[in-house]
């Protein structure tokens, strides 16, 4: 059964309430106890995990394990843009919201979305956004979206590369249930935001400077 449309500001609320957090606890506890040993998870840099106010995380996306797996080795909670598909049915809905994520429509610019976590952004949380978008397929980052590197410059918020490795074999796009396939995550400095506004060009090329260093982590992952 559907529900009606969440919003962003419903989201945010769950998130925030106590039975949300608890949720959001065990479930990462779930994560570092079950999940991270089934796949004999592998991890470095993950200190720069630790780096303290408004932060972004941008892991490549090759697998829905990602996002688990990042929210598991992260220090802080961290919030995300989900698919609005996620929020159909008032379970899924409370579920995904409870675990951080903010519903974003697929096929163009969500403004409210990204006003949405611009907010979460300045009030000092951790942010994590596909950079690459919906899942992709392969070891090459073929390029990035520009509204990570947007973010990053209206919030003045670091971004973090994140490589994953091993996920799209134990749980590729379509495949039922997660084979025990070896995974890493490796975590790269911290990439400051160009100082002042910036023009489509300069916001271009911070996007082609993000795209290159999670290549460098995707390698190393």
């Amino acid at each position: 059964m559907t529900s009606e449309p969440k919003s962003q500001e419903w989201a945010m609320k769950v998130h925030g309430t106590r039975r949300g957090s608890a949720f959001y606890v065990v479930v990462r506890l779930l994560i570092r106890q079950i999940l991270a040993p089934w796949l004999r998870l592998q991890t470095a840099g993950t200190e720069h995990l630790a780096t303290p106010g408004p932060v972004i995380l941008a892991p490549v996306h090759r697998s829905n394990l990602d996002g688990p797996l990042v929210a598991g080795v992260a220090r802080r909670r961290v919030r995300a843009l989900g698919k609005e598909s996620l929020f159909d049915s008032a379970l899924s809905a409370w579920v995904n919201s409870a675990l951080g994520a903010i519903p974003v429509r697929r096929g163009g610019a969500d403004r409210e979305a990204m006003r949405a976590a611009r907010e979460v952004i300045s009030t000092g949380e951790m942010m994590m956004v596909f950079p690459e978008g919906p899942r992709q397929s392969g070891p090459t980052i073929d390029g990035v979206f520009d509204g990570t590197a947007y973010l990053a410059s209206k919030t003045n918020a670091p971004i973090i590369p994140i490589g994953i490795a091993g996920t799209e074999a134990a749980m590729g796009s379509g495949t039922r249930g997660i084979r025990r396939v070896r995974c890493a995550v490796v975590v790269g400095e911290p990439i400051e935001p160009p100082e002042g506004r910036m023009s489509r060009p300069a916001l271009a090329e911070f996007s082609a400077e993000v795209a290159e260093a999670l290549q460098t982590v995707f390698d190393a992952a």
